[in-house]
């Protein structure tokens, strides 16, 4: 065996072996190996082994990351099969152009042609956007909002082994997606802008390959625990390899040591927390668990209710105002103690499905009466689940319609400590109610909320703690002459005692 037939051999037998001649001989410069560079390497080889297909590394920036896993990845999976089709992401069209030019020289290279020269850049295709070799494979690099058209990753099932002696065994590595900070970070506190880019993997990132085998990479730091790698990890649980890296190690003493002591030592780590934790636990420590920003902490949950003296079966609906507003119905036992959730329904369904829904949720729970708010429809919607509810023969729940007047943001920001307070939620509602608990644990106090339907139904369940209810007349709609007003008065046992008053003539007369 001859000198470069050995060196190509101890390229392909895995990438921190070809990240080490890459280095040494294209960039002509050291490469200070760390223990999360071989981890990264371990990681990616499993992708160009074929025995993973989905791969998340989350490290903090500047350690090496794009290097690992964008530049020379993809240089690599060229010189094992240069069929192999890629297709690169970044969250800007000139950070994915500049990874592809940085590709392309590397393949062009004299030292890289030397070893692998089988992989060719094919003339008239030598654009930083989309470049092809003579095999039939190359890059395509935009951005994660930008067009992908006529250009797939990997090859399909059916086409053979293209480069004899490449291949081992019956798997040829063929090509991946690549996604390198797929969110500015800036971004990333946007509920609208994320929810956007984790959209946009689904609608067209995903189906972008040629064969269900073709693996997806997506490297990063975490930004939020909605992010792409946190809506995947909770999306499709179990599905996804996961390499987290924090930029500080913990012993099971409790001791702690950076985990590339050449970029970061321990004090100016802890230097960087201090100035903005915040970042530091999101990025660095890859905990997109915000200890500060968000309006509710952790709620309490109850597995039995305790005895009370006051018991009374509520419900608070908050209906759905516009088309990116959803329906957010909560049943709660209120108490002395607090309002202990009973079950919710929160969810983005038409009108017609959500009626019958809650009206079987109020009689399932033997609510006693069901406030619902009438802004925008919510009392035609309060109608027709009161008119489901005597179908079904539940005559003892006073279902009661009032117009919410007072500012949304004011009335949740204002009563969030009471919320936090007076809430007991049942034990597993996390899992119970998934959207719900996201919503609200995700709530920020400042900056844009995608969704505030969850947070406004639970406000409203502690206003209306200890609060008479009246019957509900919409102004000018009836003359209330002779019409009776009811006062509900709540009973330790549970129910209400119900006291009637006319107006005769402009005065009050109790029945």
């Amino acid at each position: 065996m001859d000198g470069e037939t050995f060196l190509r051999a101890f390229c392909l037998s895995g990438m921190l072996n070809y990240t080490r001649y890459v280095f040494s001989r294209v960039y002509k410069r050291s490469f200070h190996v760390g223990e999360h560079h071989k981890a990264i390497c371990d990681a990616l080889d499993g992708v160009l082994s074929g025995k993973t297909k989905k791969l998340i590394i989350n490290i903090c920036p500047r350690y090496g990351k794009t290097e690992l896993a964008v530049k020379n990845f993809i240089s690599a999976g060229l010189a094992l099969n240069p069929s192999a089709k890629f297709i690169h992401l970044s969250y800007s069209d000139d950070l994915a152009h500049d990874n592809s030019e940085e590709i392309r020289n590397i393949v062009k290279s004299d030292e890289y042609r030397r070893l692998f020269p089988y992989v060719k850049i094919k003339d008239g295709s030598d654009s930083k956007k989309k470049w092809v070799t003579t095999a039939g494979g190359g890059v395509y690099a935009t951005s994660t909002g930008g067009q992908i058209t006529g250009f797939g990753a990997g090859n399909v099932d059916d086409v053979a082994d293209e480069v004899d002696g490449i291949s081992s065994g019956s798997f040829l590595f063929s090509g991946a997606i690549v996604i390198d900070d797929p969110i500015k970070p800036e971004d990333a506190l946007s509920d609208v802008r994320r929810e956007k880019v984790n959209q946009r993997f689904e609608t067209t990132i995903r189906n972008r390959v040629n064969s269900r085998g073709t693996p997806i990479v997506i490297i990063m730091q975490r930004l939020h625990e909605e992010d792409l790698c946190g809506y995947l990890m909770r999306a499709e649980p179990g599905q996804w390899e996961v390499l987290s890296l924090p930029a500080i190690l913990k012993s099971p003493g409790g001791g702690e040591r950076p985990l590339w002591e050449f970029k970061h030592r321990l004090d100016e780590l802890h230097a960087i927390r201090r100035i903005n934790p915040y970042v530091f636990d999101t990025q660095y420590m890859q905990n997109p668990t915000p200890l500060e920003g968000l309006l509710y902490g952790k709620f309490r949950t109850y597995r039995e209710i305790p005895y009370t003296n006051r018991r009374i079966r509520k419900n608070y609906t908050d209906t759905a105002d516009t088309g990116k507003d959803r329906l957010c119905s909560i049943d709660y036992l209120d108490t002395e103690i607090g309002n202990f959730v009973l079950d919710v329904i929160y969810t983005d369904a038409p009108m017609e499905e959500t009626e019958p829904r809650v009206a079987r949720m109020l009689a399932k729970d033997g609510v006693t009466v069901a406030n619902i708010e009438s802004n925008n429809g919510g009392r035609g919607f309060a109608r027709n689940v009161e008119s489901q509810l005597r179908a079904m023969g539940a005559d003892g729940i006073r279902v009661n319609w009032f117009h919410q007047s007072a500012n949304k943001e004011s009335r949740i920001f204002t009563r969030s400590a009471d919320v936090m307070n007076l809430t007991y939620m049942p034990e597993g509602w996390e899992i119970m109610y998934p959207d719900f608990h996201s919503e609200l644990k995700s709530f920020r106090k400042f900056g844009e909320n995608a969704h505030d339907d969850a947070a406004d139904a639970l406000t409203g369940t502690v206003e209306k703690r200890g609060a008479h209810d009246y019957a509900s007349y919409e102004e000018g709609e009836a003359d209330l002459s002779g019409i009776p007003l009811v006062e509900i008065h709540p009973m330790l046992n549970g129910r209400y005692l119900f006291a009637k008053a006319y107006v005769v003539g402009g005065e009050v007369f109790v029945a």
